[in-house]
């Protein structure tokens, strides 16, 4: 971590991120990979909407005679929420895949059923089995790293994948994108693709086995994968996140939650509270610069929000109470898990150490994509 703490003089992204650096006019890393990413995969105006078009059409084709042509992910959130109402104004007839892992808000369930139940779009639920996801959930915190949302994003991308296979589709529209996603350190959270890291973590910490847990491994990241094709639809419309919001709330009876992801309980308590307090990191200058530098907020109001509570105080204390309850944690145990050292990623197993950073990986890398 840089000796001095600096803030970025464009977005707020700060130096709790351990690998910030700034140019010399004091712009951090995260907004240059911003503009790169932005040139390269965003497609505004009438570039998107022929880039829209022309998708659409492929997925319609591919999918002739099919029930479904395209699978979406649906967690109650504005982002896969808008990409519902984008994919089903499309003419699209896709399938709804949720990821229910036992922390669902109230009010995400009640946006999802309002959500499918206008648009006319079918579901299909995931429900974990709560024992195994729960020991998965502890031996994350016990590890010590800022990683715990990881059981959670691995799953939902493998049961994508799943029922993708199962119903013989190519296609899977997820709903994130550039503009409300950009500003991601890596210290912050890594290894969301890895199986060897959720593994080795529940091996050492946890005190059951991943029997139905879903999950995808190295070799298919490398090989089974790549017949699949990822859609992020919002890089192709002008996407403004409180503009969409509107149109949720207007035209669905969607109703907002207050925060990026905070539509998970378990989310929103970790995101809220114990990143801060253990590790240092607030997940809001993330989130407020990715929108800063899309254009929807100001630099001076987004400092102003910083200098307020993650959110509300006596949420936050009831968010606590059944965060432990459901856990089945004492006040003592958690207290041991907030105070334990911080660790790293890197201080645990992991294909990246084992495969990804090796010499012959790097060349078959090389030599792959010379021949594609």
């Amino acid at each position: 971590m840089p000796s001095q703490y600096r803030v970025c003089t464009r977005c707020v992204m700060d130096t709790s991120d351990p690998e910030i650096n700034f140019d010399v006019e004091g712009v951090c890393n995260h907004c240059k990979k911003y503009e790169e990413a932005v040139r390269r995969s965003v497609f505004p105006g009438e570039s998107g909407a022929k880039k829209l078009d022309d998708v659409v059409k492929s997925i319609k084709r591919e999918s002739e005679g099919k029930e479904y042509d395209c699978v979406i992910g649906v967690s109650g959130g504005v982002d896969s929420s808008y990409t519902a109402y984008l994919v089903k104004k499309a003419g699209l007839r896709p399938l709804a895949v949720h990821l229910d892992n036992g922390w669902n808000s109230e009010l995400a369930v009640k946006n999802v059923e309002r959500l499918l139940n206008k648009l006319e779009i079918d579901l299909y639920t995931r429900v974990l089995d709560w024992e195994e996801f729960k020991s998965l959930q502890l031996a994350f915190l016990r590890a010590s790293t800022p990683d715990s949302e990881i059981p959670s994003d691995h799953a939902i991308v493998a049961t994508l994948y799943e029922k993708a296979k199962e119903l013989g589709l190519r296609y899977i529209i997820p709903g994130t994108n550039i503009r409300t996603e950009s500003h991601l350190p890596r210290e912050w959270s890594q290894g969301h693709r890895d199986w060897l890291y959720i593994e080795s973590i529940n091996n050492q910490f946890g005190i059951r086995k991943l029997v139905t847990y879903p999950h995808y491994t190295f070799i298919d990241n490398i090989f089974t994968q790549r017949k699949y094709r990822w859609v992020p639809i919002l890089n192709y419309v002008d996407y403004a996140k409180f503009e969409a919001i509107k149109t949720l709330e207007n035209e669905l009876g969607w109703k907002y939650y207050g925060g990026k992801h905070y539509e998970s309980i378990y989310t929103r308590f970790y995101q809220g509270y114990i990143l801060p307090k253990k590790y240092g990191y607030d997940k809001r200058r993330s989130h407020l610069s990715s929108l800063l530098c899309s254009g929807e907020t100001t630099r001076a109001d987004a400092l102003k929000e910083l200098e307020t509570e993650p959110y509300p105080p006596e949420m936050m204390e009831a968010d606590k109470t059944f965060f432990l309850n459901k856990l089945g944690l004492t006040e003592q145990q958690f207290k041991e898990i907030m105070d334990a050292p911080t660790r790293r990623f890197q201080d645990y197993p992991s294909y990246e150490k084992k495969y990804v950073n090796t010499f012959w990986f790097q060349l078959f890398k090389r030599i792959y994509r010379s021949i594609r």
